[in-house]
């Protein structure tokens, strides 16, 4: 049985974002040995519709869909994270400490799964219906919902990222959300010593 330590669930802004921080740790001695992958389901992101004007480094009048793709193929530079393309999440079921992820081609298991996809009424996900809710910070004229959490965590071995997170509709705000949860995710491979993953240029010189 091929068992992921961590599986995303979407390839949105929140998920390649929480895939790229996870990616760049990679190398560390605590990360070293761990196997990460991404259901690169990306169809319903928002982002796909979207034009950026006041996104924080991204030249306004960016195009949403041209995001996505070059964050794609930005996050092939990190060939640890293995990108899971042509299948949707249908189903997750809690077997002891592990879940097995019932895809359209197949099942998949992992010890952890985050959930990052959008937050639209249509979230379909069979085994996480229990944790849905309104969406708190939407209009309700929005129909969207989220997932109880708290700081992310679902519940044990679960993350949720994103709108479906409870967050405001904001591109940023979207992409922090992945990165924390994939901070909170090296912190709990480094024995609950709190770390991060970022480079300098005084590490690059030396």
């Amino acid at each position: 049985m091929e068992m992921f330590d961590v599986l995303i669930f979407g390839a949105g802004v929140s998920g390649l974002s929480c895939a790229q921080v996870l990616g760049s740790a990679m190398h560390k001695d605590y990360a070293k040995d761990k196997k990460v992958g991404i259901i690169m389901h990306q169809k319903a992101s928002m982002l796909q519709e979207a034009i950026l004007n006041n996104a924080y480094g991204i030249d306004p009048g960016s195009l949403g869909a041209d995001i996505l793709q070059k964050s794609i193929s930005n996050l092939a530079i990190y060939p640890d994270i293995i990108q899971l393309i042509s299948q949707k999440v249908l189903q997750v079921d809690k077997v002891q400490d592990y879940w097995s992820i019932t895809t359209s081609i197949g099942v998949l298991y992992s010890k952890i799964i985050v959930v990052a996809v959008n937050s639209s009424r249509s979230f379909s996900i069979r085994g996480l219906e229990q944790y849905v809710e309104e969406h708190k910070k939407s209009l309700p004229s929005k129909n969207r919902v989220q997932l109880k959490n708290v700081d992310h965590l679902v519940d044990t071995g679960v993350y949720v990222c994103g709108t479906l997170a409870g967050h405001a509709s904001q591109f940023s705000i979207a992409a922090g959300s992945g990165a924390s949860v994939a901070t909170d995710i090296l912190t709990l491979w480094n024995n609950g010593i709190a770390t991060h993953s970022h480079d300098s240029i005084a590490k690059r010189l030396k």
